[in-house]
């Protein structure tokens, strides 16, 4: 695929490297030569200087043959313009643009054919805080990732001496919860992937990937942690875009409260929440920490434009008593550093968002990507269309599908039913059948297998 990147920015880096390892053709458009020369010297990629809403600059680019153009420049009208070039002058097929500021889109009905021809809209601010508020209402979860519209839900867990399946084999899950349909997915042991079996053991501190229906992911949890006390308390650093989304999508059900150290943009918050206490003030300050009782904190979530405040703060609130501390972390090379110390979640908001871009990039019918392990790993929902004979997939038994090495079907959602997958179920036309991959390299071989042969109709 021909795929035209506009913005090296975290957002177009990040993207350009998972594409590039995919056999995609990419180029990448941005106004520093920089940034550019430092991403042509790592990846195989093509780059072009300039403003990316140009048409001459879309031209060198490789506009008038590009299979989609991915806006993600640090300008909604940039990005939007650009998808209104590529529409009117090249005719490029897909259009994908990242959109931050709410005016924009609280309008949709900008968003079309007759005005702005964009196909996708990518918000990363309230992807971002989708993601954050998954990990607060499920407790103890390193990671809450949705499916089939949210029927089905990926939990990734540290299991902890004490939880009832510790010790114990896989097999032993259906026992521990008659009535309760469940899968383990993987398991990561000091970083290194097991791919599960029934007769797998599962030790302390292994991180788990479990697949449930949403309803059934609190009872699957306590079989592998001692569960964590509901949250009441939070207590949020940042009023910028992501803390404002957070505060207004939590006041209502906990106790917020937001801390905010610019005194203008601090009185405009206090004023668009309605429940939200917000303080002015630094978040690193111990006194002010102490002052609104940090010590009972239930989550301490840092969410600020700046790494470096995150992660001090965070690990600050860790040291003076907060229960669960996360913090949000732009550069990729710290988030594995953070998150195998004092703080419990560091959340990296490109892997967060680059599952929304993929899922327009795959072949196959593959309507939601979730990138996992920092990139490395990564789970599908792929829908299966055909019939046994123009398909890999459909009527056959999941045990009877050539799925590529480190690879496993989790569940299986019908309609309205979520299948969890076992040996023995067949895969139907039209189901959404949601996978895991160990290694994501593996993902052009998922891909063939989701394909639907020449004599399909």
């Amino acid at each position: 695929m021909k795929i035209i990147i506009l913005g090296a920015g975290q957002v177009g880096s990040s993207v350009a490297e998972n594409l590039a390892h995919e056999a995609n053709d990419i180029t990448v458009v941005d106004v520093d030569p920089a940034r550019l020369h430092t991403l042509r010297d790592q990846l195989d990629i093509r780059t072009v200087v300039g403003r990316a809403s140009h048409p001459g600059v879309l031209s060198r680019a490789g506009a008038e043959d590009a299979d989609m153009i991915l806006a993600v420049t640090n300008s909604d009208e940039t990005n939007m313009i650009a998808c209104q070039v590529a529409y009117t002058l090249f005719h490029t097929p897909t259009k994908i643009a990242r959109v931050r500021a709410v005016e924009y889109l609280n309008h949709s009905r900008l968003f079309s054919q007759e005005a702005l021809p964009v196909d996708v809209l990518i918000s990363p601010e309230q992807i971002v805080t989708q993601y954050i508020q998954h990990l607060i209402e499920t407790p103890g979860a390193l990671q809450v990732l949705d499916f089939a519209g949210g029927r089905v839900r990926l939990v990734a867990v540290k299991a902890y001496y004490g939880g009832p399946l510790v010790g114990h084999e896989l097999r032993a899950l259906r026992d521990h919860m008659p009535g309760i349909d469940a899968r383990v997915a993987a398991i990561f042991r000091r970083g290194k992937p097991i791919l599960p079996e029934g007769h797998t053991v599962i030790e302390a501190d292994d991180e788990v990937f479990f697949i449930a229906a949403r309803e059934n992911i609190r009872k699957v949890m306590g079989e592998l942690r001692e569960l964590d006390k509901a949250v009441k308390r939070i207590m949020l650093v940042g009023g910028g875009n992501i803390g404002m989304r957070l505060a207004r999508a939590l006041e209502n059900r906990y106790q917020v409260k937001l801390i905010e150290h610019g005194t203008n943009r601090a009185a405009l918050i206090s004023e668009e929440l309605h429940k939200t206490i917000v303080l002015l003030g630094d978040a690193a300050d111990e006194d002010l920490l102490h002052e609104e009782n940090i010590d009972s904190t239930d989550v301490f979530c840092a969410v600020t434009n700046e790494d470096q405040v995150n992660i001090l703060s965070a690990m600050l609130a860790k040291r003076m008593g907060a229960r669960k501390v996360m913090s949000l972390i732009n550069r990729a090379s710290y988030v594995d550093l953070v998150q195998a110390g004092i703080i419990d979640i560091a959340i990296s908001p490109q892997q967060a968002t680059i599952g929304s871009l993929l899922a327009h990039v795959r072949r196959g019918d593959v309507v939601v990507v979730h990138s996992l392990r920092r990139g490395a790993a990564e789970a599908i929902e792929a829908i299966a269309h055909g019939d046994r004979n123009t398909s890999k997939v459909v009527g056959r038994a999941i045990e009877e599908v050539p799925l590529p090495p480190d690879t496993t079907i989790g569940a299986i959602v019908r309609g309205e039913q979520v299948l969890i997958a076992h040996h023995d179920v067949v895969i139907e036309a039209d189901d959404h059948v949601i996978l895991f991959l160990v290694d994501k390299r593996k993902v052009p071989d998922v891909e063939r297998l989701f394909q639907v042969g020449v004599t399909f109709i």
